[in-house]
């Protein structure tokens, strides 16, 4: 298995290298953001899920030109700019806990993401040949959600801190900090990556949208919009909702999560072997198939403990698909509409995903924190339906 990563170009080992830090920072932030504004700082948890929408929303509106700009102005700028940013929002959401500057806080971090998800995947693309790509972006997607759930897993060292004298809140504060600091660092990686070539001319004559790919791409769109949403209703909110359900604190509850993110990255891993040995759209097929028994599953554990290893098995074979159908994606479209392909894609994920959260966190304020998962799993069902019909007879440059 680790054969096939041998050999990948340097400059798609510094993409990789670059993801390190930053997914360590976000993987404490979306793991203990629910938590983290409701039970340290105070805030409801209808402001939660507003402002977690309302990430959603800003990165949906900003997808779509920022993935013109990636196309048209360069790639690793975007990457820059997007790192810069996030880095520096994760340490704001930590100084205040004045709702418009939250919500200020919100926009910019739906703007860096959507600036990230326009540059990173076509970046990386454009430095690795076809017949390695699958390689690539499971070798990123290894090196993402491992540091993902290492920086699930820092949340204790809140204890450290208390241990020093400060408070929770000072504890939690601290920690944001630091890790945003963490996650700025990357940019001296990225720096070292040249720019992708920009035909300024013909990207001057583009439209907002892909057009050239737009067929095979809206019904990419339309199969990962309808399992967004589903995976909006449950996967933002797990570590409120587990202490909801069984009262366990964000330093137990996070610490799960991160460990769930540290097995997802030993099973994109796998994700290469799966996909030569099935195919790649039947390898996508079968793990998210299997994946949504485990979220139906998970509410109906008699303890956190169980509840947890079924949801980290759920979240093991849903993101084995991950790094599988980014190379769907930018296999699918063509070169020169890569960035705007992310753009537009990235786009018309997040919007459902940032909606749903909001009914995600509304059931469970009001004690139904069974149906969330449910509802999760029927649309799981549709969108692998509709995957399948659309993309079963497709074949890859890979």
């Amino acid at each position: 298995m680790f054969n096939s990563y041998r050999n990948l170009p340097k400059e798609a080992h510094y993409l990789v290298w670059s993801t390190i830090t930053p997914s360590i920072a976000y993987g404490l932030f979306y793991a203990d953001i629910s938590y983290f504004l409701t039970r340290v700082q105070g805030l409801s948890v209808e402001f939660m899920g507003l402002a977690i929408t309302l990430m959603g929303i800003s990165a949906v509106l900003s997808s779509i030109p920022l993935g013109i700009a990636a196309d048209r102005y360069g790639r690793k700028r975007l990457l820059i700019v997007g790192n810069v940013i996030a880095s520096l929002t994760i340490a704001f959401f930590a100084l205040t806990t004045n709702p418009a500057l939250l919500i200020l806080a919100a926009l910019m971090e739906g703007i860096s993401e959507a600036a990230f998800s326009a540059s990173s995947s076509a970046l990386l693309a454009d430095k690795t040949e076809p017949s390695k790509r699958t390689n690539a972006f499971s070798l990123y997607s290894f090196a993402s959600s491992t540091a993902f759930g290492i920086g699930g897993m820092a949340i204790p060292l809140v204890l450290i801190f208390t241990f020093f004298g400060f408070s929770n809140k000072e504890s939690h504060i601290l920690l944001y900090i630091l890790l945003a600091i963490l996650s700025l660092s990357s940019t001296l990686i990225i720096l070292k990556i040249k720019e992708s070539s920009v035909n300024h001319d013909k990207a001057e004559k583009r439209s907002l949208l892909p057009r050239k790919s737009l067929g095979v791409l809206g019904k990419y769109i339309l199969t990962s919009a309808i399992i967004a949403f589903g995976a909006g209703l449950v996967v933002p909110l797990m570590s409120l909702w587990l202490n909801l359900r069984y009262g366990v604190s964000d330093v137990v509850s996070v610490f799960i999560l991160g460990m769930a993110s540290l097995v997802i990255g030993v099973a994109t891993l796998a994700a290469p072997p799966l996909a030569k040995k099935l195919g790649l759209v039947k390898a996508i097929v079968f793990t998210q198939s299997l994946s949504t028994l485990f979220m139906f599953l998970t509410p109906l554990s008699p303890s956190y403990l169980s509840a947890s290893f079924i949801y980290t098995m759920r979240a093991f074979l849903m993101n084995m698909a991950n790094p599988l159908q980014q190379c769907v994606i930018m296999g699918v479209v063509a070169e020169d509409e890569r960035g705007a392909a992310s753009g537009v894609s990235a786009a018309l994920w997040r919007l459902p995903n940032a909606l749903s959260t909001s009914i995600g966190a509304s059931l469970m304020a009001a004690g139904f924190l069974s149906i969330p998962f449910f509802l999760a799993s029927a649309f799981y069902i549709i969108s692998i339906a509709l995957f399948w019909r659309f993309f079963r007879n497709i074949r890859m440059p890979e």
